[in-house]
């Protein structure tokens, strides 16, 4: 997912992050975990320590290990007491599945202390970046029904190259606020070369900073350290699993490796893992175009809107404001401005979830008024930027590396530009900060390992694939396409704007989904909430 230069558009699906006028990242990753935070914050703007816990492997849960790879289905893992009220450890993994007997990297889990009658529950945030370690410590209620959370050990892990995982280093928080304070028009000859050698220089770091695992930063490869969690970790014979956005696509990746081993698997807010670069970024931007017009129709409602007029005229505002924001960037009441970049960053975010219209309304209202800090504030926290200056996480490159591994790319300016055409008439308010997204990866030191497929499934399991009608980082057609693709799976739909269903307040989306995950009962497959 979810998600233009250095911090760009939001992340949503496995989409890419908006370029457009800085381009150093791809895309609008697929950000379940800003999201959720937001969530539990109701947007009001104004090392693991104690005795461990041995956990070795229940022979059954090893059987079939891959040739080569026994010693890591089969290795100890201590889980000990950490965060106050979870458990953590961490399972070795190899870098290179191709080469086991190489260089290992330590995958970071932590679980809660349900009964567990149920097993354990792995679950994914999306991204590809999102650390779902910090989805559990931090939004476990706020997003795993209480039901749910009593039935199983809910485990959540930081996938390679993200956080506490080996993470993808490049630019230290210096760095990063100087590349969002830049911005460049790709559009020209002149723009699009400083676009380059700008991600130039993020590569140059990350190259120096993060070590083998960058050339092995790819869904396959997290696919397969998940089948490692599931033995040596968790100690089951099949997994069970809950994937939000780019989870999905991780999952399905999962499912097609490993059907035997598929247990229970939820995919929410799902991605089509046919569909090209491309393909995504053209669905994501008529997405987002529709969510705008959503939130405009409702903000007309309200007595605090600050647009005035018609949809049309509302929308029209937005696009007015934005322009002018990019000649003049917004003051705020500290030092920084926000340029263009942070504005569509900040405009974004609260379109994952309509609950935090209200935040984007008051972010609004201030822009118009000439005051920028809303705004940056809702950026900062698309961004991972603390209130210190510091960066959270590293998920804006690890959204690169798996990026420019799992999808191949054209940076040539003619095709770039003419995609560019494309993405305005889909979304004439942001189609440009989607454009040039292909300058992000055309240096990248590793070629990409993967051409986008339909997924393959031949599991006895069921799988449950979710999908939002209104949700701007994943279309909802995405949704069908996967469970077309799965062949054995069931279909929900939730008719509601934002993005991702379960546990954003649909009765009939978290009863179905309820019901399959404890008793096994698995929906109706084309039912519609």
């Amino acid at each position: 997912m979810t998600f233009p230069v250095p911090p760009a558009a939001p992340r949503t699906g496995r989409p890419r992050r908006a370029v457009q006028r800085s381009a150093v990242r791809r895309g609008a990753a697929l950000r379940r975990g800003a999201a959720a935070a937001l969530a539990a914050a109701a947007l009001v703007l104004s090392g693991c320590t104690g005795t461990p816990a041995q956990s070795g492997p229940d022979p059954k849960a090893t059987e079939g290990a891959p040739k080569g790879l026994e010693e890591f289905y089969t290795q100890s893992v201590d889980w000990a007491a950490c965060e106050s009220s979870f458990e953590c450890a961490k399972v070795t993994v190899p870098v290179d599945y191709d080469a086991p007997e190489g260089e290992t990297i330590e995958i970071a889990l932590i679980r809660t202390k349900g009964s567990g009658s149920a097993g354990s529950l792995l679950v994914n945030p999306g991204g590809p970046g999102v650390s779902g370690y910090d989805m559990v410590k931090d939004s476990v209620t706020a997003m795993i029904p209480e039901k749910v959370r009593d039935a199983y050990t809910v485990v959540g892990f930081d996938p390679r190259g993200v956080k506490r995982s080996a993470p993808v280093t490049c630019l230290d928080a210096k760095g990063r606020d100087r590349m969002r304070a830049t911005t460049v028009d790709p559009s020209t000859d002149a723009g699009l070369e400083k676009a380059f050698a700008l991600q130039r220089e993020v590569i140059d770091a990350c190259v120096a900073n993060t070590g083998p695992v960058l050339a092995h930063t790819d869904t396959e490869s997290s696919a397969r350290d998940m089948d490692v969690i599931r033995a040596a970790a968790l100690g089951d014979t099949q997994l069970d699993y809950l994937g939000y956005s780019y989870g999905t696509f991780l999952g399905s990746a999962y499912a097609g490796l490993f059907p035997d081993r598929v247990g229970r698997f939820v995919l929410d807010g799902a991605m089509d893992p046919a569909l090209d670069d491309r393909d995504i970024v053209l669905g994501q931007a008529k997405a987002f175009e529709a969510a705008i017009h959503s939130y405009a129709r409702s903000c007309l409602e309200k007595s605090d809107c600050p647009l005035s007029g018609s949809e049309e005229e509302a929308v029209g505002q937005i696009r007015e404001l934005l322009a002018a924001v990019k000649e003049r960037p917004l003051p705020t009441v500290g030092a920084r401005t926000v340029n263009s970049i942070d504005f569509v960053n900040g405009f974004i975010l609260p379109l994952y979830n309509d609950r935090n219209w209200p935040a984007l309304t008051q972010a609004l209202a201030g822009a118009l008024r000439g005051d920028g800090t809303t705004m940056l504030r809702l950026a900062d926290i698309a961004a991972d930027r603390e209130g210190d200056g510091t960066y959270s996480s590293n998920s804006t490159y690890a959204f690169t590396a798996y990026n420019c591994l799992d999808y191949s790319n054209d940076a040539d300016p003619a095709a770039m530009r003419a995609e560019a055409e494309d993405l305005m008439a889909a979304s004439p308010t942001l189609g440009e900060f989607f454009a040039y997204s292909d300058v992000s990866c055309r240096d990248w030191p590793v070629k990409p390992v993967r051409t986008p497929a339909p997924a393959h499934y031949e599991g006895e399991s069921t799988i449950v694939v979710v999908g939002t009608t209104g949700d701007p980082a994943t279309p909802v057609e995405w949704a069908g396409a996967l469970r077309g693709q799965l062949g054995n799976a069931a279909l929900l739909t939730w008719e509601g704007e934002g993005h991702t269903a379960y546990g954003r307040g649909s009765e009939c989306i978290d009863d179905a989904v309820d019901a399959y995950l404890i008793d096994g009962t698995v929906p109706k497959d084309g039912l519609r909430c």
